[in-house]
């Protein structure tokens, strides 16, 4: 069915209703015809991709993050390096103390005065002064200037390890430890030996008397500083007290009499109370 549209230059159109009433339900079903089309072609698509491709996208993904992660570790273990690179590097850069190679001078002439390892003293005056008595003090002076070493080893150790299996120190530093406490494994052992040499069976015992040497004698220095630093101040008091203009017996007498009143006046404070 036509309608007839007068314009308004005159002239006159005509439009099929029913088109036009289709027209609107035409659009609508257009676009769920595209939709479902659209979705019809991926699917023909991806039916007809190979999976290999797939595959490789997942593979190079998988390189991807794999390179990315990869690099930022590498970042980070270069920082960490030139941080503690940074830190003090003489912390395990140790020496054994000249106590050791002076045992082993005071061996050297002990054995040239016909001394024999692991051999016991004729009689009680080569026991008190003989060489084996001059030898033991040499090895316990030895040891106890070992002690401060074998301590910072020990305080460290547990530390360092922990960093190491954090992967927070530096291969440098780690090596120098690992140095450090070879070193102090080594003297340990030494001395040990060094001491059977001279009375068998003493090893077992050296090194705890040599710490029990060494703390007597950090206690010993320990005081003798407080008493000069108390010296110390006992002198600075006194060179103060010479620097304070000096009184004459009347002012004496005043300030005592002045001392007095105030006392006075505490104890009425007090008896008020």
């Amino acid at each position: 069915m036509s309608e007839a549209t007068v314009n308004p230059d005159g002239t006159t159109t005509f439009e099929d209703a029913t088109a036009g009433a289709g027209a609107g339900e035409t659009f609508e079903e257009a676009a769920e015809d595209a939709f479902e089309g659209a979705e019809e072609a991926a699917e023909e698509i991806v039916k007809g991709t190979d999976p290999a491709i797939y595959l490789a996208l997942a593979f190079i993904v998988v390189v991807a993050l794999y390179v990315i992660n990869y690099k930022r570790n590498q970042r980070k273990q270069a920082e960490r390096e030139a941080f503690f690179m940074d830190m003090d590097g003489d912390k395990f850069n140790i020496k054994l103390p000249a106590a050791v190679e002076e045992f082993y001078e005071i061996k050297e002439k002990c054995l040239q005065n016909g001394w024999e390892p692991g051999k016991p003293p004729k009689n009680a005056q080569e026991a008190a002064n003989g060489p084996a008595r001059i030898l033991a003090q040499a090895l316990m002076k030895r040891c106890i200037a070992d002690i401060p070493l074998v301590q910072h080893i020990q305080k460290e150790s547990a530390g360092m390890n922990k960093l190491y299996s954090q992967s927070m120190c530096s291969v440098k530093q780690w090596k120098t430890y690992q140095a450090a406490e070879q070193l102090v494994s080594a003297e340990v052992e030494e001395v040990r030996a060094e001491a059977d040499e001279i009375e068998p069976g003493w090893s077992q015992a050296i090194w705890r008397q040599a710490m029990q040497y060494h703390q007597m004698i950090k206690n010993r220095h320990e005081m003798e500083q407080r008493a000069r630093e108390q010296q110390m101040m006992a002198q600075k008091l006194k060179e103060e007290e010479a620097k304070k203009p000096k009184l004459t017996p009347e002012e004496k007498a005043e300030k005592a009499a002045e001392e007095l009143l105030k006392e006075e006046e505490q104890e009425k404070a007090k008896a008020k109370k």
